[in-house]
């Protein structure tokens, strides 16, 4: 591990992904559901985000290519992850996005982090508990110059309720991985089978714990840069929302939501004695305590406002109703029922059938959703289908909708399917920028590199098979995706505007 990271990985690179709640259009959409106002961009918006920690750069660029008139900003202090992050923009011919090498806890001291412009939105994910507290400072002081009253900020963490159980185990992996010595996934690795040793002989506190169990069987399908960022910063540590509040509170920062929309449904995430008791308290953040303790989520993802001008239910409904959304999965893909925190919610086919439908055409506005005459159920509740469907991965919010897919995404989707594709197809989920909805639209690498080898001229099932190269042993599994892709997916993307 390089000497110059604080403690925080610097040997391997991060991994490279798409995390659609950093879409100031979704940060927008769930501050309005979480009943704050918020000011959800339109086609025409000139807005500015800055993203902290931005890795490669994927997010940012993605967003720069769907929305050519955004001012997008993006933050690393990983020499590398800038460098590939320029070039990459520079081969995409994206102007309207500026990366930095810059330290959060010394930004003040740096030029180009001084002269950044007052933020709209601001996002950061997978930070936070990671960093040391005097770069989590120096993040607070930024936060507090940069981002404009009113503005948004998103920020994806590990809550400490959800790592109870986990936090001993994490210890170990990154004890054992200090001791074993070479590069930081191969410590993570060192670590994980000392966990797994520990487990079959009878460890007390992991023999038998379901929570650990689980969580390992999950982590055992993670690759090796996944666990050696996850598990190997030495300032690695879960927090409490409320914990966070305060200390945002010195950036004039308020939580309003949730950024995963249907957490902000206490019907959703909690069982019926779950909700008396959570309702019991007017208090925010200790509902969403009771919320932590009920759900199992490891990863919270909030939205934070500067300046939290509440507005009533009647005011969040006329909001929401013109919204407009556009499907992004084929229509038969709508489940039965949706997993969620308190188990799996059914849907009423009888009222998202025909709202589905109505999207397999073009996008719509909710409102005009709801006045569908075939749609049997509650009209005046615009919250609670955007949120469904949104969980259900089949829409996205639509701020130009029917608009030309953009020559600045289309040349963006090529120049990324290319520089991925040399690192091998597979189904780590990546972006395809998409200007009529301004968000990208997440797709395994797979389906990025498919529609590139289809936009140069590959329309066969054969020809498109030949070109991602499957493995020999993977042939019959990859044929059926290249159909899927041709017959549903590819139709889906053209129909939101993506190609």
């Amino acid at each position: 591990m390089s000497g110059w990271g604080g403690g925080y990985v610097t040997d391997i690179p991060y991994s490279i992904g798409w995390y659609r709640n950093q879409s100031p259009v979704r940060m927008a959409i769930a501050a309005v559901i979480g009943g704050a106002e918020a000011q959800i961009p339109t086609g025409d918006d000139t807005i500015a985000m800055l993203e902290l920690g931005c890795g490669y750069g994927l997010t940012s660029l993605a967003l720069a290519a769907s929305n050519p008139n955004w001012k997008v900003y993006a933050v690393d202090f990983n020499p590398a992850h800038i460098a590939v992050a320029r070039e990459w923009a520079a081969e995409a011919g994206l102007t309207n996005i500026t990366f930095i090498e810059g330290d959060f806890s010394t930004w003040e001291d740096d030029p180009a982090m001084r002269g950044l412009p007052a933020m709209d939105f601001v996002t950061l994910h997978g930070i936070w508990t990671w960093i040391p507290p005097v770069a989590q400072a120096g993040i607070v002081r930024l936060l507090a110059a940069k981002v404009r009253p009113g503005g948004l900020v998103h920020i994806s963490y590990n809550a400490i309720s959800g790592w109870t159980e986990m936090i001993p185990v994490a210890r170990l992996i990154r004890e054992a991985g200090r001791r074993a010595g070479g590069a930081s996934d191969h410590r993570a690795s060192e670590g994980m089978k000392l966990v797994r040793e520990l487990i079959a002989a009878d460890a007390h506190s992991l023999a038998g714990n379901r929570t650990v169990s689980s969580r390992m069987e999950m982590l055992g399908e993670a690759n090796t840069t996944y666990l050696a960022h996850e598990f190997m910063n030495e300032h690695w540590a879960p927090v409490f929302l409320s914990d966070l509040q305060e200390t945002l509170a010195g950036a004039k920062l308020e939580w309003v939501a949730a950024s995963e929309m249907t957490e902000n449904f206490p019907e959703l995430v909690m069982s019926e004695k779950q909700r008396e008791i959570f309702h019991r308290y007017p208090d925010r953040m200790m509902q969403e305590l009771v919320k932590d303790l009920c759900t199992p989520r490891s990863l919270r993802s909030d939205i934070f406002v500067r300046g939290a001008n509440r507005i009533r239910p009647h005011e969040r409904t006329q909001i929401l109703m013109d919204v407009a959304l556009a499907l992004v999965k084929p229509p038969g893909d709508l489940p039965k029922t949706l997993n969620v925190a308190a188990g799996q919610a059914e849907l009423n086919p009888e009222f998202y059938e025909p709202i589905v439908r109505a999207l397999s055409t073009r996008p719509w506005r909710v409102r005009d959703l709801l006045a569908l005459p075939n749609v049997i159920g509650r009209r005046d509740n615009p919250a609670e289908l955007i949120a469904i469907l949104s969980g259900a991965d089949m829409v996205e919010p639509a701020i130009r909708p029917m608009t030309a897919p953009g020559a600045e995404a289309i040349r963006f989707n090529m120049v990324t399917a290319r520089r991925l594709i040399r690192k091998g197809a597979s189904n780590s989920m990546v972006a395809l920028a998409c200007r009529p909805t301004g968000m990208p639209i997440a797709t395994p690498l797979v389906g990025l590199a498919l529609v590139y080898h289809y936009e140069n001229g590959i329309t066969d099932v054969e020809g498109l098979l030949e070109a991602i190269e499957p493995p020999e042993d993977r042939i019959d599994d990859a044929r059926k995706v290249v159909i899927a892709f041709l017959e549903r997916h590819l139709p889906a993307w053209r129909l939101a505007g993506a190609v």
